[in-house]
């Protein structure tokens, strides 16, 4: 399979299967509307005298030429070598966990998927104990594993900041003693940032995401407290002195446009032009019924938002300039991974999240649905036919997923999106399926300008 397109200028094929991507002359670009395999050494006269009216017979054989040796190499029209692989796959050890250490927050954000950080089951913070007792349940299921992930989410993380710094404290004192190697993150809004939390995430925590939203009006319109006062101005010096602090550690600001900020490249340059260079700001996802929600008829002007966004960010890296905006960060090259490629993220598998009272779900975004309750850290196990699911849940049991030329990038979209909007975790969430293709042409073709 092949998806070809024109952007910024450059005349852009990919090989889905093997994920070659080509920078393309006219010609050449064109060829391949006529052409399918197998294809035969000498190029065929119908494709001569089909475009000999644009282009000379000599332009046309040596173009033909060259995509035939690439088809040679096993690089153009290259078969699916993936589906047997996925038939395969199974249920894995357990190498990353989200621990809510919080159902609570203090802002009351407009589009909150959590019900403002209480998930819809209450106030509550996560004891010293539960956490205690999930560490020593992700050694235990993570096998041979020696890398293990444990993400402090919430709600908002730093309301129950004791809970963590104990939680951190227990997994360091023995993970030396399992042959262990703990990666701390944590995901805050910010307004309990001071001194001392900002010394301990920056010696503990390897990531640290950062929530605003771009520009003060687009944040504070969504981000406000609970007595309805933004909180843009008491965030953001916070963030400036923990970004200064933190000495090359990884970090990103993330934020959240709407459909009441679809000129969202104008947030990615303000959160630029303030000091941060590891941006994310990413599409709500929420029923059509919310007067924020992003629906069909606003993908035109996203997709113009996003070529807008990827020729800035070409501008800003052939200066010298530093930038990540992390949906166009893509690796050519080395990844993602075959199983990457199939299941995208490793939900209900590899990875799991646990609430306050020590339940366990598929992920963050799973938490209060009872039906996908996996099991509790204070109970040995975990529900293994949920586990099972998630393992087979491969890009080749998505049905829309078949003939998309995206499915080994996006691998089938979130699977709670997809079970939240779509109703059933292996029907694709549309508009986002068409979101994430956008950005991938805009991503691949940023690598083909700056590679040129």
């Amino acid at each position: 399979m092949l998806h070809k397109y024109l952007l910024n200028g450059y005349y852009i094929a990919l090989d889905v299967n093997s994920g070659a991507v080509f920078s393309l002359d006219e010609c050449s670009y064109t060829i391949l509307d006529l052409i399918e395999p197998p294809l035969n050494a000498v190029c065929p006269e119908y494709v001569i005298q089909g475009l000999k009216s644009k282009f000379s017979q000599i332009e046309i054989t040596e173009s033909y030429d060259e995509l035939f040796n690439l088809y040679l190499e096993g690089v153009l029209f290259s078969v699916d070598t993936y589906k047997e692989l996925a038939s395969k796959l199974g249920p894995a050890p357990i190498k990353s966990m989200c621990l809510n250490i919080a159902h609570d927050c203090n802002l009351r954000c407009g589009y909150c998927f959590a019900s403002q950080g209480n998930f819809g089951h209450g106030k509550k913070l996560m004891s010293f104990d539960i956490g205690k007792a999930a560490i020593d349940f992700l050694i235990k299921h993570s096998a041979g594993r020696k890398n293990l992930e444990v993400d402090f989410f919430g709600g908002e993380p730093l309301l129950n900041f004791d809970s963590v710094k104990r939680i951190v404290a227990y997994a360091r004192n023995i993970e030396k003693l399992h042959n262990k190697n703990f990666r701390f993150t944590i995901t805050t809004n910010g307004l309990l940032l001071n001194g001392d939390v900002i010394d301990f995430i920056n010696r503990e925590m390897s990531n640290i995401v950062l929530s605003i939203d771009g520009r003060k009006e687009i944040h504070d319109a969504f981000r406000f407290d609970c007595g309805g006062k933004g909180s843009y101005d008491s965030i953001l010096p916070k963030y400036t002195e923990l970004i200064k602090s933190r000495t090359g550690k990884e970090y990103y600001v993330r934020g959240t446009y709407t459909r009441f900020n679809l000129d969202f490249s104008k947030d990615v340059e303000h959160l630029y032009q303030l000091g941060f260079d590891q941006i994310s700001v990413e599409p709500v996802v929420t029923a059509s019924s919310e007067p924020y929600s992003i629906t069909e008829y606003e993908l035109p002007s996203i997709f113009s938002e996003y070529e807008t966004l990827a020729k800035s960010i070409i501008e800003l890296k052939s200066r010298g300039q530093h930038i990540n905006f992390f949906h166009f960060m893509l690796d050519l090259d080395q990844g993602p991974c075959a199983l990457r490629r199939l299941r995208g993220c490793s939900c209900g598998n590899e990875y799991i999240a646990v609430t306050p009272e020590g339940d366990i779900y598929p992920c963050h975004q799973f938490v209060g649905l009872d039906e996908w309750k996996m099991g509790n850290v204070l109970v040995d196990g975990v529900n293994n036919g949920i586990k099972e699911y998630f393992a087979k849940a491969t890009i080749y049991s998505k049905e829309s997923c078949g003939n998309c030329w995206a499915r080994f990038y996006c691998s089938g979209g979130c699977n709670a999106n997809n079970y939240l909007y779509e109703g059933d975790t292996l029907n694709p969430h549309k508009v986002s399926c068409e979101i994430e293709k956008k950005r991938l042409e805009c991503a691949i073709m940023i690598k083909v300008a700056l590679g040129n």
